[in-house]
């Protein structure tokens, strides 16, 4: 018999689980999920092909009842470890909040996006369920979100979360860069974390109120460590994939104006920025890109070059061709842009596939990024995973919504260990057992 089956595990809840990323973090670090809950079915359907415990599928707000009596019968008396939810960010979000700023201002949208209130189901389950912790994940702006929570009453999400469990449970928000933390990417993120652990508690105000001490942080990985090894790609065919070296290890083939601006582009540059490459010119000196700011709102310039000053020659820079005359193309200054080779990766978006994507062409070669780089960056590749429904792939577009929406599950991994270890032992015995800076295994 195993280690893991004469071992009492804890016992996790998930709500807003998508295709299940998290979830490998959260059972890599010795947890076992009795329960999961997501609204798409196509979500839903990839969570169940990757995890054998149960999946209850639909809107949470009409199934919350059901999901707190399933979670009690699958606990059996135990109680719950943690309750994990990632609710729905794209109210919460810069990107979110601006469109939702301007739709509002242009009459074409009430004021709150519904999707914000759906933490009101999740409290729901939390209060009913108790759990020794809550993990809620989200992008900073969740923060200063806020909610309409009674009627006309609005009130800042946080400060909801923290009034609905009451003062059993201490803890709070911290904004943190996932790149400190052994992830190549420089995303950051808001975990919020209570508990009602009182070793945790003592943990966290020895700790000046934070649940992320020095010693879990881990030195920087550049693009170069995490992908620089992998078989190089373009993104002409036939060269445009090596699945002998691994099964998502291709690129999409490029069109030929693309590929023109892509292979004149420099490393960290974007290709708005191209210069001549009229051999008998080869000037230098057109104006780059620039992102200003009208009324308060950043707009991509309209006022760079796209031919040469010196000669005339046509810029390899983003165009189209309109009556045989070329028109720039709109595009903020991390569009067509190349990565840096000795930086982390920015922040992967569901849109990775894209050239015209914010900082996703590869440093060197004349490509994207592949879905398994996209998983080396998202530390999905440390687990095992896959992107199957009924042994068929997704499809590659499915596959970057579901990277790009998800959350590094070796954080979580990471998260979830501090948890169970600052729940065993008493404050300050953490650093003398040296638990938290050991290196943490994936699955």
């Amino acid at each position: 018999m195993s280690l893991n089956h004469c071992v009492h595990r804890p016992k996790a809840a998930s709500l807003f689980s998508s295709a299940g990323i998290g979830e490998l973090g959260i059972e890599a670090a010795g947890l076992d999920i009795v329960l999961a809950n997501e609204l798409l079915p196509s979500r839903a359907a990839l969570y169940r092909a990757n995890f054998q415990h149960e999946m209850l599928e639909g809107d949470i707000s009409e199934v919350r009842d059901q999901f707190i009596e399933q979670t009690r019968a699958q606990l059996v008396g135990d109680e719950l470890f943690l309750l994990y939810a990632t609710p729905p960010c794209q109210g919460m979000s810069s990107n979110g909040m601006g469109k939702l700023k301007a739709e509002v201002a242009s009459g074409r949208r009430h004021e709150e996006d519904q999707r914000n209130r759906l933490i009101i189901p999740a409290m729901d389950v939390a209060v009913a369920l108790k759990p020794r912790w809550l993990l809620l994940e989200n992008v900073p702006g969740m923060e200063t979100t806020e909610i309409r929570t009674n009627g006309k009453r609005w009130e800042n999400i946080i400060s909801y979360v923290r009034r609905r469990l009451g003062q059993d449970y201490v803890g709070g928000p911290q904004v943190i860069a996932c790149d400190d933390f052994g992830v190549p990417q420089r995303r950051k993120r808001l975990i919020t974390i209570f508990t009602r652990d009182a070793h945790a508690k003592q943990f966290y105000e020895n700790n000046d109120g934070s649940f992320f001490p020095t010693e879990m942080r881990e030195p920087r990985v550049t693009l170069r460590d995490a992908i620089g090894s992998a078989p190089p790609l373009d993104a002409k065919a036939g060269q445009n994939e090596a699945r002998w070296f691994h099964p998502y290890h291709y690129v999409p083939v490029m069109a030929e104006l693309k590929y023109h601006w892509v292979q004149h582009t420099k490393e960290g540059n974007t290709a708005f920025n191209n210069q001549c490459i009229n051999p008998a010119c080869g000037s230098t000196n057109n104006p780059g890109h620039r992102d200003v700011q009208i009324d308060g709102k950043w707009v991509s310039s309209k006022e760079i070059p796209i031919h040469c000053l010196k000669c005339g020659h046509l810029l390899p820079r983003p165009h189209v061709l309109e009556n045989g005359k070329a028109r720039l193309l709109r595009g903020f200054h991390s569009a067509y842009r190349r990565m840096k080779w000795d930086e982390t990766a920015r922040t992967l978006t569901q849109n990775f596939i894209y050239e015209a994507s914010d900082n996703k062409i590869h440093p060197t070669q004349n490509r994207v990024l592949s879905i398994y780089e996209a998983m080396v960056l998202q530390t999905i590749d440390r687990y095992e995973y896959v992107f199957q429904v009924n042994g068929k792939d997704i499809s590659t577009a499915q596959i970057a919504e579901v990277i790009g929406e998800s959350v590094p599950p070796y954080l979580i991994e990471k998260i979830c260990r501090m948890m169970l270890v600052a729940s065993s032992v008493k404050s300050g015995e953490l650093e003398k057992r040296g638990e938290i800076s050991k290196p943490l295994k994936a699955a």
